[in-house]
């Protein structure tokens, strides 16, 4: 397999120009840049935690290319996953530079990168019985768990692309406590802030990341400020879309606003770590889903990130090239998979309001989410 690596390509950390005015911070609800002006974050999420721990599509295109095909989608950052393998087995020193040299490239490229740890022991995630859940799992060792996310975010101080940090991905299973949650989320937080101080800090909730309720009556308590930002995923299998759209569309965005959506009520950012459809456009449920999560994520100008660029793995539950219908671009990673789609949610890809936009003249936003198109008046 070939993989499309420049050993040159390290040096550029240093040396690429950033047009977003980072590092980024947070104010009220928003994200901003220097200078306070809100930054919108239009991800896409980008997998490097399967057993090769290597970023997927690379045997089929070269990085650059890869992220020059992320830009032209429209979106200015990446949500790219690790596992903490990766990080924390010293023979494993060339791939974490590979993982490096994604990270400069993007960044050549002006895009934003959130760093996801997102599994333990690599592989495919997740379930609630994979040993990866919760603290205290099998392959969920809480020292490792501090131990690598330290590791990682003193490996990208000063990497002035790497905007935030998201502490686990898809908490889950039967071990799932609030007590324990507090106790090592806060830690955490205070260990990627030591080793890392100028980036977003993101947490997650329960249930696969879709239950922060419980954070209504006790904050968490932490030494820094401005870098706080929680994270919840949502999907359409994961909520039974099925019967009247509007009525199921209602019950959905009601659950959401109860378990997680509050937050933005509640003065915090709220990063919508996945959401997506199968592509192809086969799945009927999905693409009603789709467009109650486009009404909510418009109506709210909710920060989010599509799941997935991948649209095969070199290995995933031991398939080789598994096709990913979810996946963005075509088998070949050279094309578009469906442009109508890209279409549809370019127009939240921009913010709609927040600090910093005052300049532009105060209007209302009919938007239109099965096409994607906001309504103008002539």
């Amino acid at each position: 397999m070939a993989i499309f690596v420049s050993s040159s390509i390290l040096l550029l950390f240093l040396f690429f120009p950033i047009v977003m005015p980072l590092p980024l911070s947070t104010n009220s609800r928003w994200i901003a840049g220097e200078g306070g002006r809100r930054v919108k974050l239009a991800c896409m999420n980008w997998s490097s935690h399967s057993e090769l721990m290597l970023a997927e599509g690379l045997s089929k295109q070269p990085m650059d290319k890869i992220a020059k095909q992320i830009v032209s989608m429209g979106f200015n950052c990446v949500r790219y996953t690790w596992p903490v393998y990766l990080i924390t087995n010293d023979s494993l020193a060339s791939l974490t530079f590979i993982f490096q040299t994604v990270v400069s490239s993007l960044g050549k490229n002006n895009l934003m990168v959130i760093l996801d740890y997102h599994i333990s022991k690599p592989g495919w995630c997740c379930s609630n019985l994979d040993g990866n859940g919760f603290f205290g799992d099998k392959y969920f060792n809480p020292d490792q768990w501090i131990t690598g996310m330290t590791r990682m975010a003193t490996l990208f101080n000063g990497v002035t692309n790497v905007v935030g940090m998201s502490l686990r991905n898809e908490l889950r299973g039967p071990k799932q406590n609030v007590n324990d949650w507090y106790k090592y989320m806060q830690k955490g937080a205070e260990a990627v802030h030591s080793a890392i101080p100028d980036v977003l800090v993101i947490l997650s909730g329960f249930d696969f990341d879709r239950d922060l309720s419980f954070f209504k009556t006790q904050p968490v308590k932490l030494t820094f400020s401005g870098k706080l930002v929680f994270e919840a995923h949502w999907y359409g299998f994961s909520d039974g879309v099925t019967g009247n759209p509007n009525e199921v569309c209602g019950r959905v965005a009601t659950y959401m606003m109860n378990t997680y959506g509050y937050l933005v009520d509640q003065g915090y950012p709220l990063f919508v770590g996945e959401f997506g459809i199968d592509q192809t456009g086969a799945n009927v449920n999905g693409n009603r889903y789709l467009n109650c999560f486009l009404g909510v994520a418009a109506e709210l100008d909710l920060f989010w990130a599509l799941w997935t660029l991948a649209v095969s793995y070199y290995v995933r539950e031991g398939v080789v090239g598994l096709n990913e219908y979810y996946g963005a671009l075509d088998y070949n990673w050279c094309a578009h998979r469906n442009s109508s789609f890209i279409k549809r949610i370019s127009a939240l890809q921009a913010p709609f309001r927040g600090p910093g936009l005052s300049e532009v003249k105060p209007h209302k936003v009919i938007f239109h989410p099965l096409t994607g198109l906001c309504i103008t008046r002539k």
